[in-house]
């Protein structure tokens, strides 16, 4: 199965800002950096995007731009759940709840929102299904850093307390056979 991990573009949040599933805006102009990203890609695909704004805007671009096999949201696609973290500086959460989580991201789980472990979860629940499918068209997936992450480690069996060995930059596209 061919897949194309994409990565929204730049959001409009200030660097520093704990946004997870905040469903915050891009940075515009993006149409230059949209065609990018479409020079990258199958003349054919399925396409599935987070249902967050971020992501759904560069997946209309793409579905607008290429023969669309079909196209779906889904929420296992979303970034992790940051909870009461949300559209918090990180550096004003305080320590004694940043520290721990920070140690071990993967099982802690954030107030009122969900651990790195329950991410992978989601994805990895959502690569199942596909795989029952037995597709043979290239599937394009608009997500977030998190989200790719966890494909990656899914994919290379890197350990998920590894992930940000990956570093996914905004708008970058990367192609992986599972």
């Amino acid at each position: 199965m061919e897949i194309y991990l994409i990565r929204h573009t730049e959001t409009i949040c200030e660097k520093g800002i704990c946004y997870g599933q905040s469903d915050v805006d891009i940075v515009e102009p993006f149409d230059t950096v949209f065609k990018n990203i479409l020079s990258q890609l199958p003349s054919k695909a399925l396409i599935f995007s987070s249902p967050l704004k971020r992501c759904v805007i560069l997946a209309k671009y793409i579905q607008e731009n290429i023969k669309t096999i079909s196209f779906q949201q889904d929420n296992r696609l979303k970034e992790m759940n940051f909870g009461d973290w949300e559209l918090k500086p990180w550096n004003d959460i305080p320590s004694k709840q940043l520290n721990p989580w920070m140690q071990d991201f993967v099982n802690i789980k954030v107030l009122n929102g969900e651990s790195f472990v329950e991410l992978h979860e989601r994805v990895s629940d959502f690569l199942a299904e596909q795989k029952t499918k037995k597709i043979s068209s290239p599937i394009i997936i608009i997500t977030h850093a998190g989200v790719i992450r966890s494909f990656l480690c899914h994919q290379s069996g890197l350990p998920l307390k590894d992930a940000f060995q990956n570093k996914v930059d905004f708008g970058e596209v990367i192609k992986i056979d599972f």
